[in-house]
């Protein structure tokens, strides 16, 4: 004999029904068949929010009745022949009479006991079960309506049941044993208390009425199908990697269940562990998908975690003081106060210092719980030996399940490592001594964050999903998308990285995405974004709150690099070839560094020198290793380099500089790089992170400029004023050239002093024949006195640069 649960998601339509009927019909084929029926989708909430309603005197309850009882009567007239309709639908509308006189006597008492409220909620199910008896009667089946308030006995206390077993079992022997038919309809859910009265067997209890008459009768497995493929390894509405599991323990359905899993009513295991039937959980509308096999722990299974779950509805109750120290009892004094008042205790930790005890329970049962604690201990409230119960809201529950966590070292300083990493801070943590679960307490609105985080910690092929958010699409930033839709697969092949880009702006427009933009026509779509703003775009990142978050910043913008603290300090990492926030004020430089360390964020800014060439990072490598820099030559401007390996007295200055800006070797105002401004940032930079504390005024300049060019308010003007020093400019390449060297934008820190300016440089000068745009870096430190550790390459252009932002995404994805 099978036994069959259909959900109300599985019985919300007409042709939902027919879809159930030939599952059922395929089971029938091989043997009898029990099938536990729920009420229609949605039903059993609409029935308790009337009886609220009704006992809040509002009459709008009788607009949901109404609206119920032409549900309930449209899906007769589709299922059933009209022939055999008369009998039906008279018990149908008897059973909203019924109803109907309940909701009258709920709203003229102005009262809603909790006996009344287990005898509505339960007319759900007796409905659906009624109707589809009627529709497999039509259809010339041999089946039996059965009313399970007459077979299964329970005692109710609040949502808590107790099942009579010993009486519930007898009785349903009983009734199998004398009626015979191919097919049993029964209504999930309902029960008769021990006074005969009809009861309920709690939210979800269909699942477990299909439980109890499985252990009554012996059989070997419960068949429950929903509108899901089985249990997942996480929700899959929040985690959209999570994936079904074939099989899982008694012990871990509970775990995953309990704290959250919905596809399962916990006490439905109860009834069968002892005896070893399995439950199979499948998809109504994907019968062929294997589902979920639930029974005894398997020695095949080699999973270290079969899930992660969460708890939304719950508050943190605390509970501290000197006075609860060594006092014997106290915690026995708590919970019994607990219990007394009916209230469930979802998680408990204690300090071992015994200063402590945080409790977690059910939302709804909260302040309840804090009323009766501070009523219990009102004289060592009064007394200040401990303080009064505090209520911590808007937490919920997350937890690690699996059979053989206990058999793997590491796995709890996994989890917190992952969820530290990612700034979601950890309330409360308890496990217990079988190490089968896992729990923490976090904010609520990091849940999803930390499903994610661990889901891709501990299920997923090894790979590390980065979030990207661009601000700054021109030369730069375009290049960078190009490379990252280029190499998409490359990066996850190769470095297990999946990187994403969420967001992407310009000064004028910005466009969000949550599930990811298509980089092949990100033009066209921001286009059509709503206003740049830089407020919301952060806000907006911060809203999102998703693991290993990273904002790029490819602009040259005074006012982006001062929202970057406030990303580190949401441990949101930054990336940027914006010069100006490392070189700003040394309080603000290192501010940016220790925000990075405090709340676990990257601050990668290879691009402020050097563009792609990996020199701030071989200068770190050097730090930390524990060398010491003695002096630092270099030629750090790509733009002058290149305006100065072009110009040879026969094409105007400012030519060469106006292709260089077309070129997009120079910023955006060619001034910043001809004034030298950009380049002693660099040197800045570099002596910063040498160790040394110097601000931006420190730096001596040589210009070759005219103090009217440097002035100029606009490129016109600037061009313009180049033109009229054409003289100069050819006078200085002259007299290079006479003294056989070539004309260098040298950038040089030496005991703690730098300096920037324009350089004659002789032809065996490692600066000599320095081509294109090409920026080099002389390191003498204490390892390299004599012969220093170069570094040579490309230093401006829109690709290099980009490279370098990309190069600093990859080692934020490698860490």
């Amino acid at each position: 004999m099978y036994i069959l649960k259909f959900g109300g998601s599985s019985l919300a339509t007409s042709e939902r029904i027919k879809l159930v009927s030939k599952t059922i019909q395929e089971h029938l084929k091989q043997d009898a068949v029990i099938s536990v029926f729920s009420a229609f989708g949605g039903v059993t909430n609409d029935l308790l929010l009337m009886a609220e309603l009704a006992a809040k005197e509002d009459l709008s309850y009788k607009e949901i009745l109404e609206r119920n009882e032409k549900r309930h009567l449209e899906v007769v007239r589709d299922l059933i022949p009209v022939t055999a309709q008369s009998s039906i639908l008279s018990k149908v509308k008897n059973q909203f009479n019924r109803l109907e006189t309940l909701y009258e006597g709920v709203y003229l008492l102005n009262e809603l006991s909790d006996k009344t409220r287990h005898v509505i909620s339960g007319f759900g199910e007796i409905l659906s079960s009624l109707i589809i008896a009627e529709y497999f009667k039509s259809l010339q089946l041999d089946s039996l309506f059965t009313d399970t308030r007459e077979l299964i006995v329970c005692k109710n206390n609040n949502e808590k049941v107790l099942v009579n077993y010993e009486v519930t079992n007898s009785n349903l022997k009983d009734f199998f044993n004398n009626n015979k038919a191919e097919f049993y309809i029964v209504p999930g859910f309902v029960a008769k208390n021990d006074q005969g009265v009809p009861s309920t067997l709690g939210r979800g209890g269909s699942d477990f009425t299909a439980a109890i008459i499985a252990g009554a009768l012996d059989l070997d497995k419960v068949l429950i199908y929903t509108d899901v493929n089985g249990m997942f390894t996480a929700n899959p509405n929040l985690v959209p990697q999570a994936y079904s599991l074939k099989d899982i323990s008694y012990e871990e359905a509970m775990e995953l269940s309990h704290f959250g899993a919905k596809v399962l009513y916990p006490p439905t295991l109860q009834p069968l562990l002892d005896k070893n039937i399995k439950i199979h959980i499948k998809n109504t509308f994907d019968p062929e998908h294997p589902g979920t096999v639930i029974s005894k722990s398997s020695k095949k299974n080699f999973r270290w975690v079969t899930g992660i779950t969460h708890i939304d509805a719950i508050k943190l109750l605390n509970i501290e003081g000197s006075g609860m120290v060594g006092i014997p009892g106290f915690s026995k004094r708590f919970f019994e106060i607990l219990f007394q008042e009916h209230i469930n205790v979802v998680l408990i930790t204690q300090a071992s210092s015994e200063h402590s005890i945080c409790i977690a329970v059910k939302a709804d049962e909260a302040e309840k719980a804090r009323e009766a604690l501070n009523e219990a201990f009102e004289a060592e409230i009064a007394f200040k030996k401990i303080k009064p119960v505090e209520i911590e809201e808007d937490v919920s529950i997350i937890a690690l399940v699996g059979d053989r966590m206990k058999s793997h070292h590491g796995l709890s300083g996994k989890m917190f490592s992952a969820l530290g990493n990612n700034n979601i801070n950890i309330r409360a943590i308890a496990q217990g001594s079988s190490e089968r679960n896992i729990s923490a307490v976090i904010a609520k609105k990091d849940v999803t964050k930390a499903l994610n985080t661990l889901h891709e910690q501990f299920f997923e092929v090894p790979s590390k999903e980065l979030n990207l958010y661009i601000t700054g699409v021109g030369n730069v930033g375009s290049k960078l998308l190009e490379q990252l839709k280029k190499q998409e697969s490359y990066l996850l092949d190769k470095l297990r990285l999946k990187v994403r880009v969420l967001a992407v702006s310009n000064s004028r427009k910005m466009l969000f995405n949550e599930d990811g933009i298509d980089l092949n026509n990100w033009k066209k779509s921001l286009e059509n974004g709503e206003k740049a703003n830089k407020k919301t775009f952060f806000q907006r990142v911060k809203e999102y709150n998703l693991r290993n978050s990273i904002f790029v910043d490819n602009t040259a913008s005074p006012e982006i690099s001062e929202w970057y603290k406030e990303y580190l300090a949401n441990s949101i990492s930054v990336v940027t070839c914006n010069k100006i926030a490392c070189a700003d004020a040394f309080e603000n430089y290192e501010n940016l560094q220790n925000l990075a360390r405090e709340y676990g964020a990257s601050f990668m800014y290879e691009t402020n020198v050097g563009a792609g060439l990996p020199i701030i990072d071989t200068l770190q490598n050097l730090m930390a290793s524990g060398d010491r820099i003695r002096k630092i030559q270099a030629v750090l401007s790509g733009s002058l380099n290149f305006v100065f390996n072009n110009y040879d007295a026969t094409e105007p200055f400012y030519k060469v500089v106006e292709t260089a800006m077309k070129e997009g070797f120079t910023e955006p105002d060619p001034k910043i790089d001809l004034s030298g401004v950009d380049v002693a940032r660099k040197i800045l930079i570099l002596a910063r992170e040498s160790g040394h504390r110097l601000e931006l005024e420190d730096i001596e300049r040589d210009n070759f400029l005219s103090e009217e060019s440097l002035n100029s308010e606009t490129n016109e003007e600037f061009f313009r004023l180049l033109k009229e020093d054409e003289p100069d400019f050819a006078k200085i390449y002259k007299d290079a050239v006479s003294e056989k060297s070539e004309l260098k934008y040298v950038a040089q820190l030496e005991n703690g002093l730098a300096k920037v300016g324009l350089q004659k440089v002789g032809e065996h000068h490692p600066f000599a024949n320095l081509s294109g745009s090409d920026n080099i870096v002389l390191f003498f430190t204490e390892r390299y006195p004599e012969q220093p550790l170069i570094v040579k390459g490309a230093g401006a252009g829109a690709d290099v640069t980009a490279s370098g932002i990309f190069a600093d995404i990859i080692r934020i994805g490698k860490k």
